[in-house]
């Protein structure tokens, strides 16, 4: 099996059998990538990501309980509104000046 080449039911299939031989020593830890040759932790990480994204991939770890995709999403909206309040305050300024400016060049 050395040659050919792992599948994504394989990678999930490492981590639990691995997680599995943990629990039986009575070791209760996560499989860490340090447990599996370079071959494997690079075709675990190529099929399910990250190692955190893998453990939760192969039902070893809890999913997070932050909705990271809906925080992004907020952030770039309060970054959006943020760029469109300074623009339009430059506007603003911008238009004063000219009033300004324009008052002056008449008297």
């Amino acid at each position: 099996m050395e040659d050919e080449k792992l599948t994504r039911e394989d990678a999930l299939e490492l981590l639990r059998g691995k997680y599995a031989a943990l629990q039986a020593e009575g070791l209760s830890r996560y499989p860490q990538r340090s447990d599996f040759s370079e071959r494997e932790v690079v075709a675990i990480k190529a099929f399910l990501g990250p190692w955190p994204r893998a453990l939760e991939a192969a039902d070893i770890k809890p999913p997070r309980e932050d909705d990271r995709a809906q925080k992004n999403k907020e952030k770039r909206i309060r970054a959006k509104q943020n760029r469109i309040s300074a623009l339009k305050k430059l506007e603003k300024e911008q238009k004063e000046q000219t009033a300004k400016n324009g008052g002056e060049n008449t008297q």
